[in-house]
């Protein structure tokens, strides 16, 4: 039997803990009970087209060995406001910490904030925001970071595909929505005009392993009668490569 990579053990988490999720509930999220953190997608402009940071985690903790964007929990210093002003706050600090990169908290753009399905063991809501690259060196914290890269989100993807490196499914949802756009500028404007995104997200089992759905999936609400030519917004996860599918 083949040794299992780490997109594998990464999923078999993911999978582990769907058994464990609820049904959603109107409050769910806003949830003042679960911790709250940020991240920061930063882009720049590569030779092929824009490119992302991603930094791979230590080989231990929550998100052991995931490559996953600049970020970090909020601390109770944070919350002196509402959570999207105290969590770019807490995105512009973690960056620092993490990458030695300075940003302009101005210069961050609200993309998405990711509400994990309730009733899982690890469930931390996380905004993610969006900014150019600064300039300056990366010096990472081996405390946070083992590696560092810059890279195209088309090609993140399908390293992933093929088991290469390990993803959770806010990062990979990111990247997706990222590689259609020709460069960086593009990327942001869009998501200063689109405005944010929530991804309330329900847990459940299909015939190959876990899928994740969010607002828009015909299946998404419990009692929704499932249909062949219903609305999609999911993210099928029990085998590699990933299948996302939203229509609209």
């Amino acid at each position: 039997m083949s040794e299992q990579t780490p997109a594998d053990r990464a999923v078999r988490a993911v999978a582990d803990s769907i058994g464990q999720a609820r049904e959603r509930t109107p409050d769910d999220g806003a949830d003042p009970g679960i911790p709250v953190a940020a991240t920061v997608v930063l882009l720049r402009d590569g030779s092929a087209g824009p490119e992302v940071l991603l930094l791979e985690r230590p080989d231990r903790g929550s998100f052991a060995g995931a490559w996953v964007f600049p970020g970090g929990k909020l601390e109770e210093s944070d919350l002196a406001d509402g959570e999207e002003a105290s969590a770019r706050r807490a995105a512009v600090r973690e960056t620092a910490e993490e990458t030695g990169l300075v940003l302009d908290p101005a210069g961050l753009v609200t993309l998405s904030c990711w509400d994990p399905p309730p009733g899982i063991a690890l469930r931390i809501r996380t905004w993610f925001f969006v900014a150019a690259a600064p300039a300056g060196d990366l010096r990472l914290q081996p405390a946070e970071a083992v590696a560092a890269e810059w890279a195209r989100p088309a090609d993140l993807i399908a390293r992933h595909g093929r088991g290469e490196l390990t993803l959770y499914p806010p990062t990979w949802v990111t990247l997706h929505g990222l590689a259609a756009h020709p460069d960086a500028a593009s990327a942001i404007g869009a998501a200063r005009l689109a405005g944010v995104e929530r991804f309330e997200t329900v847990a459940r089992r299909g015939a190959e392993g876990p899928i994740l759905l969010w607002q828009g999936d015909a299946e998404y609400d419990a009692d929704a009668v499932a249909a062949a030519s219903g609305s999609r917004h999911r993210l099928e996860i029990g085998a590699l490569p990933w299948r996302y599918s939203r229509d609209g």
